[in-house]
């Protein structure tokens, strides 16, 4: 039997070592700043870049993160206690090797490296002592909390802020202001839903959701159940269920039965998948469509295959692509040990904001609509509420065939 699993590199020495480093250099409330000015011709970097704005002769970032210096220990006892900083450190590292790459073209920035906490009476800290001041964009911080607490300054100061990896609904923070890169579970739902739509045939199928109704299930299985319920306009058969194990005494051969798992729960997920096979080897007709998150748990490929097994997901990583090959180079060279899954993030909202800053000028959230990216890990492509912000609405479908997980849409 083979495994399909999220495969994590160990952290290494090295990351230790920029732990300390971080730790002697940045304090827990003053901010590391850099001036990252433009390149020599000798360290252009390849990457296509747009020229730089002539209304910013310096573009200043601030950038909160939880580095948790505060609670950072110099002889860490385990790994764990390493890794609870190593993902603020790696989405540091792939953002600055962005902000490096866009510089060559021209612009200045200055980066304002802050340590959140992941505590809202730092950030009223930073804010009191107008840390935040002259800042052209906000990046962080990155849990929900915290997004809220800085959503008055964000409003009252007219600062841009990126969420750069709550999954939130921005909805929960009413701020217009607000740039949200991770797509919420309500636009996983609408591409599985659209999907399903296009491909099947009302007269052939029927369209099933199994939710236990538990809150976790129903984040997912809600916005599922309200597609098929309000927006099925081609009329697909819908049906719901607690189990498999109850769908399996209502359903008959010879209809495709379209299966949507909104459980991330392990046990529950490879209990449904199991009894799924079995069904599908008495004869019935079955296509499985899961939740995003099992992209990083691990089930048996070979079932997942049979099932025709489809999730969606907001980013994926191609090792072979030769932008990716380069960036691992230039990351090892640069801090000697492996990108991790936030360094692959923090590049591309570098990367992307920062040419945005370049070309735009004070006038780049104009823009932020009509300028699509395809990025190492993340495609951008942003939607305008005037409640909500700017929404990612980029999403993929992932399929499980060939023993990976490859792109269908």
């Amino acid at each position: 039997m083979i495994s399909v699993q999220n495969h994590l590199l160990p952290l290494s020495g090295n990351k230790y070592l920029a732990l300390i480093f971080i730790g002697l250099c940045m304090s827990a409330c003053s901010p590391k700043v850099q001036t990252i000015k433009k390149a020599t011709p000798s360290e252009e970097k390849k990457e296509e870049v747009i020229k730089p704005s002539k209304k910013f002769s310096e573009a200043t970032i601030s950038l909160l993160l939880p580095f948790n210096l505060n609670d950072f220990k110099t002889r860490p006892k385990n790994k764990a206690e390493v890794e609870k900083h190593a993902m603020a450190i790696d989405f540091y590292q792939g953002f600055k090797l962005a902000i490096d790459s866009v510089a060559s073209a021209g612009l200045n920035f200055k980066i304002n490296v802050f340590d959140s906490q992941d505590d809202d009476r730092q950030l009223e800290v930073l804010i009191k002592n107008d840390k935040l001041k002259g800042s052209n964009l906000v990046v962080g911080p990155v849990f929900p909390d915290g997004l809220k607490y800085i959503t008055n300054y964000s409003q009252q100061n007219q600062v841009p802020v990126v969420s750069p990896l709550a999954a939130s609904q921005p909805s929960e923070f009413g701020n217009p202001n607000l740039i949200s890169i991770v797509n919420n579970i309500g636009l996983h739902a609408a591409k599985i839903g659209d999907y399903i739509t296009k491909k099947y045939v009302p007269a052939q199928t029927v369209v099933v959701l199994v939710s236990s109704k538990s809150p976790d299930d129903e984040v997912l299985g809600s916005p599922l159940r309200d597609y098929f319920l309000n927006k099925n306009e081609r009329k697909l058969p819908f049906q719901e269920y607690a189990s498999v194990f109850t769908m399996e005494t209502r359903i008959s051969k010879g209809k495709k039965y379209v299966v949507m798992l909104s459980s991330a729960d392990q046990k529950f997920v490879t209990a449904t998948i199991h009894k799924l096979i079995r069904m599908k080897a008495a004869g019935f007709d079955i296509d499985l469509f899961g939740h995003p998150d099992w992209v990083k748990q691990s089930y048996t490929i070979e079932n997942l295959q049979d099932l025709n097994t489809v999730i969606t997901s907001s980013y994926k990583v191609n090792y072979n692509s030769p932008a990716v090959i380069s960036f691992i180079k230039k990351y090892r060279k640069a801090f000697d040990f492996e990108p991790g899954e936030y360094a692959y993030k923090g590049f591309d909202i570098g990367f992307y904001f920062a040419k945005q800053l370049s070309a735009y000028g004070e006038n780049y959230l104009k823009h932020l609509s009509s300028e699509k990216y395809k990025g190492l890990h993340n495609t951008f492509t942003f939607q305008q509420d005037d409640k909500f912000g700017y929404i990612n609405t980029s999403l993929m479908l992932l399929k499980y065939k060939g023993f990976a997980l490859n792109i269908i849409e």
